[in-house]
């Protein structure tokens, strides 16, 4: 998972990108870069690390133009070490930088068509990198440069590409151009800043990207949609791939954005709540005469929920771990060894919350288990009494292939095992789990302003489909021992 941003602006946009890099940086910590349009250069500065770290003034100085891009990464299947910080670059044709959050489940066919068909050669693991040399192909065949020309060519990677992308480019000549695959897996949102020189864009992951710039939601990107914001500031859009079944990534509610996003006109915020009433209701119907005495979140995404479970139970909610805010988030640590590590170094209990208490703790989503495991530990070594943990989504059973480094199945603590198997390694006293269709009705919202999702870590179930061999492929790239002796190599 990553977080993109473009911006066409009537001003430079270097440090505009930056602060938009800065509220994305939840969606990865890995590395981080900006493109931006010079006349007929671009210029480019990435690397490995967050983003206050990657940029200093010097090299922010450096980024001149008035159109831009951004992105901060966190490493999937192939993608680890500085040669696969983004955007990525491409001089022929015009010169286009790219930026990509998601990931193609065709990278391989497609690798072998670009050398043999395209002539052109990939450099890195990235599938990133795949999909502008894509996009530049089909932007070479146009023969000219124009926003239609840009349609077209989207229109070509809709046709090649299989998987959840969302895409911001800067091509020279032209502007920005932005997409987003014809499933609408991966979140892409457009904005609009009035001033007196006239109308700036921009396009994020996250509307929170756009709030803190200043600029008004306008929609989201429409799935299969490309969007060209010329540099002039003009606005050209069409959807330009064959209709598909609407399906966005169902985790990024659960998980990745932040509460203060809309995503597909849905508040994050509120999905979550309606998660937490969902879970409490089942709480109640599986246990009427529970005997829980405080419910407390495990820092920070599961708080919305919690505090609805302890609304709907009537019970005390308490806050009773408190989080170093200067460690990254566990989930996307790169190796098992640096997550377990950091559990610790992230949490610390109150130990007068857990004394003689029978616990709930409630988290977003359970997925490895070795983080669960030692936050029941610490309940326990805090006092509590009984430790009962509740997710507010489903069993984690099966590995995302659209752009979550959710492991081999292997290392997911569900994967063919059942509820109480689970409950065992993780050490509770009682686990409970979301159902699927309570948080699919909670992420819809009582308008179903959403039908489907793309639940497929829950259920398995694979809207673009998969090729053979694919998952046997992914699980040799996503253990967490191949990903060692990457980083060892």
């Amino acid at each position: 998972m990553c977080g993109i941003i473009g911006i066409v602006g009537v001003s430079e946009v270097a440090s505009a990108l930056y602060d938009g890099l800065t509220v994305l940086q939840h969606r990865g910590q890995d590395a981080a870069g900006i493109a931006t349009v010079d006349g007929n250069k671009i210029r480019l500065h990435k690397g490995n690390g967050l983003v206050r770290d990657v940029f200093d003034s010097p090299q922010m100085e450096l980024l001149h133009g008035r159109v831009g891009i951004g992105h901060c990464r966190y490493p999937t299947a192939g993608s680890e070490g500085s040669d696969e910080a983004q955007p990525f670059y491409v001089n022929s044709p015009y010169g286009i930088a790219l930026a990509h959050n998601g990931n193609l489940i065709n990278t391989d066919s497609l690798r072998k068509e670009m050398f043999e068909l395209d002539k052109r050669n990939i450099n890195t693991e990235s599938d990133s990198e795949v999909l502008l040399n894509v996009f530049a192909h089909e932007l070479q065949a146009q023969k000219s440069l124009t926003p239609q020309d840009a349609i077209r060519a989207v229109a070509g990677v809709h046709r090649r590409c299989k998987g959840g992308y969302a895409i911001v480019s800067a091509v020279l000549g032209l502007g920005l151009v932005a997409f987003r695959d014809p499933h609408g897996i991966r979140p892409l949102v457009l904005g609009k800043r009035e001033t007196e020189q006239g109308n700036e864009y921009a396009v994020a992951s996250e509307s929170v990207a756009l709030d803190i710039l200043g600029f008004q939601r306008l929609r989201d990107v429409a799935p299969g949609e490309a969007v060209v914001i010329t540099a002039r500031g003009e606005l050209f859009s069409e959807i330009c791939a064959p209709p598909e079944k609407h399906t966005p990534c169902i985790f990024e509610y659960v998980y990745f954005a932040r509460p203060d996003s809309m995503m597909d006109d849905v508040s994050v915020h509120k999905a979550r709540m309606r998660m937490g009433v969902k879970l409490g209701e089942k709480i109640l119907r599986l246990r009427p005469d529970h005997d829980i005495d405080t419910v407390i979140p495990i820092p920070d995404t599961s708080r919305d929920a919690a505090l609805e479970i302890a609304n709907t139970l009537g019970v005390k909610y308490r806050e009773g771990f408190i989080k170093n805010r200067y460690i990254g988030r566990t989930f996307i640590m790169p190796g098992q060894g640096e997550r377990v590590k950091s559990v610790r170094r992230k949490l610390n209990a109150i130990p007068l919350e857990f004394k003689d208490r029978v616990v709930l703790l409630v988290d977003d989503s359970i997925v490895r288990g070795t983080t669960s495991q030692q936050i029941v530990q610490m309940a326990r070594d805090a006092g509590a009494k009984k430790v009962y943990l509740a997710s507010a989504a489903p069993a984690v059973r099966f590995p995302n292939v659209y752009g979550i480094d959710m492991p081999a199945v292997s290392e997911l603590v569900a994967h063919g095992r059942s509820d109480a198997e689970i409950q065992e390694i993780l050490g509770c006293d009682w686990l409970i789990y979301q159902d699927i269709k309570d948080l699919e009705d909670a992420v819809s919202g009582p308008k179903h302003k959403l039908d489907n999702f793309d639940s497929s870590c829950f259920n398995g179930e694979y809207v673009t489909g998969i090729e053979p061999g694919y998952f046997e492929r992914l699980q040799q790239a996503r253990s967490d021992d191949s990903k060692k002796k990457k980083r060892t190599a």
